[in-house]
């Protein structure tokens, strides 16, 4: 009996590993490549691509700081922003996809 149940533990430890690792691939890694595309994006900004807020506000870049982005969003408006706040807009997402 002892021996039995040593042998259920330990197929529960290989289980949990089992579900830890396979949670790493499904969830993990592409939520990492995720932050590493957004990273590059931001580091690539230059002057005339067009973004989009997280709050949603539509522009096109004026200035690249080291942290901070200047963005035209009307006619003479520009809003310096920080550049962990900014996307890609969507349309630019898409061209990227057509090439």
């Amino acid at each position: 009996m002892i021996l039995l149940q040593t042998q259920g533990g330990s197929s529960m430890w290989i289980w949990m590993i089992a579900i830890l690792v396979i949670m790493w691939i499904l969830m993990l890694r592409p939520q990492r490549k995720k932050e590493k595309e957004e990273r590059k994006f931001r580091e690539g900004l230059k002057k005339g691509d067009r973004v989009v807020f997280s709050g949603g506000i539509y522009g096109k870049v004026h200035e690249v700081g080291e942290h901070t982005v200047e963005v035209e969003v009307s006619n003479g408006t520009v809003l310096t922003v920080e550049k962990n706040m900014i996307q890609p807009a969507p349309e630019a997402k898409s061209e990227e996809v057509k090439k």
